[in-house]
């Protein structure tokens, strides 16, 4: 237990910094510490201006970790990425250099404006870790977190993510306007002398919280639950939502179930508690689900969203009354 006294400390300081730099946007930051320390990836969808760019490099800074940004373009190809091998002339042999996603953090700016086979090229590197040029395996290093942006405004000029590739990000996360106050403070900040993060912890750090987060006890009623719910995307009918079963073409992958209980305990990490409850894993439900379910055209017709649909198996699907409530007790107790 001692160790676990130590590191909320840890993630309330790395979080105080990143602040210090970024106003509001409090759910984009915390999704992407629960990123970092549950080992996935992040798909953030908001119109421009919205600090998005700012937050994963003020992060980086803030863990000491490489930082490094690709803006995704029409006539990008793979080799821009995942790098490629050279012929050196002096040498009369072929050198290999390695692209951008070499790095602690890497951001896809607008990665929907880049043909399939550009955006296919991160299924390797954020699935295993590593990238294959020529005949040679090159891992990435620890740790490695890929967050691609989308614009939602303009489509004209885009390419849709293959679904292979969607399935690969942890979360989708949806960044709204800043509140008129948190905007105030913005422009207020903006145009004075602009604050710079310190660093609080260094790659090898992190990656030791990455290890404690992953000890982070879930209750198996709670691993049912998410299963069930999962299911009930895949088979809405067996689940008394028949109606939803016409705008559902396919439903979550396994991952997501994987996904949602590891996400589920980074959160519980990050708010000082070496167990999870319910509502850890009731908050990331849409971020995890909603870029995961494959709509019909009748849902596009009837306006009905990936959210719409979570919602309702939200309701459906009942949460166990004493799910995680058993562990809380026993810590409560033993206190």
């Amino acid at each position: 237990m001692q160790k676990m006294e130590r590191t909320p400390s840890k993630m309330e300081r790395l979080l105080f910094e990143i602040k210090k730099v970024i106003v509001g946007q409090d759910l984009l930051l915390e999704r992407i510490l629960v990123a970092l320390l549950a080992r996935g990836h992040l798909l953030v969808e908001g119109v421009p201006g919205l600090a998005k760019t700012l937050s994963i490099k003020t992060v980086a800074a803030a863990i000491e970790g490489d930082f490094k940004r690709v803006q995704f373009t029409p006539d990008l190809v793979p080799a821009d990425l995942v790098g490629t091998r050279v012929y050196d002339q002096r040498t009369g042999e072929f050198q290999t250099w390695l692209g951008p996603v070499f790095t602690n953090l890497l951001l896809g700016d607008e990665i929907n404006r880049a043909p399939a086979k550009v955006q296919s090229a991160l299924l390797e590197v954020m699935q295993e870790r590593q990238v294959t040029i020529g005949k040679e395996t090159h891992k990435v290093p620890d740790p490695f977190l890929v967050m691609a942006t989308q614009n939602p405004i303009e489509t004209e000029g885009t390419y849709p993510l293959p679904e292979a590739q969607v399935d690969r990000f942890m979360m989708k996360v949806l960044v709204s306007y800043p509140s008129e106050m948190d905007e105030f403070v913005v422009v207020e900040r903006m145009t004075a002398a602009h604050p710079q993060a310190q660093p609080v912890m260094s790659t090898a750090e992190l990656v030791e919280l990455q290890n404690a987060a992953g000890r982070v006890y879930v209750d198996p009623v709670l691993v049912e639950y998410v299963v069930r719910l999962v299911n009930a995307t895949r088979v809405p009918k067996d689940y008394g939502l028949g109606d939803l079963e016409k705008y559902i073409t396919y439903g979550a992958s396994p991952r997501a179930s994987i996904n949602l209980i590891v996400a589920a305990r980074a959160l519980a990490f990050i708010r000082g508690r070496d167990y999870v409850l319910s509502g850890d894993v009731l908050e990331l439900v849409p971020d995890v689900l909603r870029h995961r379910l494959v709509l019909s055209y009748e849902a596009l017709s009837d306006d009905v969203t990936a959210d719409a649909i979570v919602g309702k198996a939200l309701e459906r699907i009942p949460l166990p009354p004493k799910a995680g409530a058993r562990e809380l007790a026993r810590r409560v107790s033993s206190a």
